[in-house]
Formats: C-alpha cells, sequence, structure tokens
C-alpha cells in the first residue's frame, strides 16, 4: 500500500528516495497535510529571519543557509545539495558548478543592466528550479529567492499569482505552464505571472 504521506500525482513534484524520506524530523506527521503544514511554518520562520538580516542574495552560501532556514526544522538533509538523480533538473554532480555559473550570470546581468530588475529575479528564479538543487522544496525555494532579489534590486516582492502553489490547481498549472515555456527560453509567461 503507498504512504499516504508521499503519493503525490502532480509530475511536476519532485520525488523523495527512500534515503531522502527517512531524514523527515516530526514524527508525528503521517499525512500531506501534516507535512505541508510544518513546512509552511518553517518556511514563514525563514521570512521572519531574512527580514531582520543583510543578505546578498547573489551567494551560494546565503542560499544554501536560506534552503536551511525553510525546511531544516521539517527535513535533516535541508541545505544540503542533492546527490541523487530527479526527473527533473540538472545531474547532482553539476549542481554546485551550475549554480555559481547561475550567480555569476545574475551578478552580470545587474553590473551590466543586461534586463530590467523584474526579469533578472524571475531569470534567476527560472535558473534555480531548473537546476533544483536540493531533494525537495526547490519551487518554493526559488520563488522566495527571487522575490528576495527583486527586493534587493528595488522591487516589491513577487506575488506569484496570488496563492500558495502546493495545492492550487489551476494557478499551478498555470506556474508549471510559465516554467516549461521558460525552460524553452520564453520567459514572457513566467514574468507575467510572477506579478499576477
Amino acid at each position: 500500500m503507498p504512504d499516504p504521506l508521499f503519493v503525490d500525482d502532480d509530475e511536476a513534484n519532485t520525488p523523495l528516495t527512500a534515503e531522502e524520506r527517512k531524514q523527515l524530523i516530526p514524527a508525528y506527521i503521517t499525512l500531506r497535510h501534516e507535512l505541508n503544514e510544518a513546512e509552511q511554518i518553517n518556511i514563514g520562520q525563514a521570512l521572519r529571519w531574512t527580514s531582520k538580516r543583510k543578505r546578498d542574495v547573489l551567494d551560494q552560501n546565503f542560499l544554501r543557509q536560506l534552503h536551511k532556514r525553510m525546511f531544516g526544522d521539517v527535513w535533516r538533509w535541508a541545505g544540503q545539495y542533492r546527490t541523487t538523480a530527479r526527473n527533473i533538473g540538472v545531474d547532482a554532480y553539476r549542481i554546485t558548478m551550475d549554480v555559481r555559473q547561475t550567480i555569476d550570470d545574475a551578478r552580470y546581468w545587474v553590473e551590466n543592466k543586461t534586463y530590467s530588475p523584474d526579469e533578472i529575479a524571475v531569470r534567476f528564479s527560472h535558473r534555480l528550479v531548473a537546476i533544483h538543487p536540493f531533494p525537495n522544496g526547490n519551487g518554493r525555494f526559488s520563488r522566495l529567492v527571487g522575490d528576495l532579489l527583486a527586493q534587493q534590486l528595488g522591487q516589491e516582492a513577487f506575488t506569484w499569482g496570488r496563492t500558495n502553489l502546493i495545492d492550487a490547481g489551476e494557478t499551478r498549472a498555470r506556474y508549471i505552464e510559465a516554467l516549461r515555456a521558460a525552460d524553452n527560453h520564453d520567459i514572457k509567461l513566467l514574468m507575467l505571472f510572477a506579478r499576477s
């Protein structure tokens, strides 16, 4: 019988390995909604943490620390790059260098005003979610990073469809569609979605 905590019909979600599932910290969690709630509480704590400190979003150590702050009370692997293959994302051995390249590209875009601040933040967010550096939580992580970078560049945080995208049906489908368009080098839908 499938485990009700990890059964998920959404093909855009990243399945965890058996070893990664064993890294769940709260023993009381047995159902998916309990996991989502615990993660959301942890993300709220990370938001408070980011609001109390000066930060450089374009820093690999900050990014890893942010993921740990977002998920560290729920998962032992929080903040650690994945070491296993996924249905999406780059090969695990490429993660460190691809994140570094993404940061370097974003720094170049900022310094040379290659794109508008919103587009820089959305492109950076998209590249991170495409790399899929962590075992899980990559979408929520990359959207928060996009928000933080937009703010660092003097813009408002994005609205990302104005809903929690975990269980958001049509809104999540629009987000996935926008990500797939961006995967094919058309960033317009994702830019529109980020401000919708």
